[in-house]
């Protein structure tokens, strides 16, 4: 990722905004072929195994969320930025065990930050534990907003900035759902929502937020699973108010 920031667009999937670098599937084949060497009878979700869109993305979790075990995978999670040069975008590994996720990790290369949680046992940047931050009040929080490639979602989205933007800090945009929900985890951001998410874009960072006392909902305040696509995330007092 280091020495292919900046790849070209080797193709679109889903929409003209769902970019595809020649550097993800080689990211995610490393990723695979690691896993399957360490533990061969694990189930494994890669976002480049999957065909382009949400039916064939809900399709293909379906087919495997009642594995024992399952490593959901997004290889390059912010894509848009990386091929745009810019350094803000992750890997981001999620260990399910029959459906639940209990394990995730999340690699930011460009800031040698390695984001780590396993069920019960906290969260952790570069081996320091991690809280979500103290804010306490809408008024207080610094929100980051999803930017859909789903060209349905976009509406919603920015539905939620125009009713939350007079009442918080600021709103922000940054890219990239796995580093939106690590930098709540440590107390760089206070909330984030997004209409349209895949599995491999939020299970490791359910975990690892979970662990650091943060909330990970739909939009409705239903827990996350896997199959969630709509997502609220902030410290538990802030999404109540």
């Amino acid at each position: 990722m280091k020495k292919g920031l900046g790849a070209d667009v080797k193709k679109t999937k889903a929409s003209k905004k769902d970019l595809l670098t020649e550097i993800d599937p080689i990211c995610q084949k490393i990723i695979e072929d690691e896993v399957l060497k360490q533990f061969p009878l694990h189930k494994f979700l890669g976002e480049e195994s999957v065909d382009p869109g949400s039916a064939a993305s809900s399709k293909a979790l379906s087919e495997l969320i009642s594995s024992e075990w399952l490593w959901v995978v997004d290889p390059i999670d912010g894509t848009t930025n990386f091929a745009q040069g810019m350094p803000m975008s992750v890997i981001s590994i999620g260990v399910a065990h029959r459906g639940k996720p209990v394990v995730g990790v999340i690699l930011d290369p460009f800031r040698d930050e390695l984001f780590h949680a396993k069920l019960s046992c906290g969260a952790f940047l570069n081996g320091q534990r991690i809280v979500c931050g103290s804010e306490s009040a809408v008024e207080d929080s610094v929100i980051v907003a999803g930017s859909p490639t789903n060209l349905r979602s976009i509406a919603p989205s920015l539905r939620g900035i125009n009713a939350l933007m007079p009442h918080c800090r600021s709103i922000r945009m940054l890219g990239s759902a796995a580093l939106h929900l690590a930098w709540i985890a440590c107390g760089r951001l206070t909330a984030y929502f997004e209409p349209d998410l895949n599995s491999w874009d939020t299970a490791a960072g359910a975990v690892i937020l979970r662990e650091a006392g943060g909330r990970l909902t739909d939009l409705e305040g239903s827990d996350y699973q896997l199959t969630t696509r709509a997502v609220s995330v902030s410290t538990g007092f802030v999404t109540r108010e």
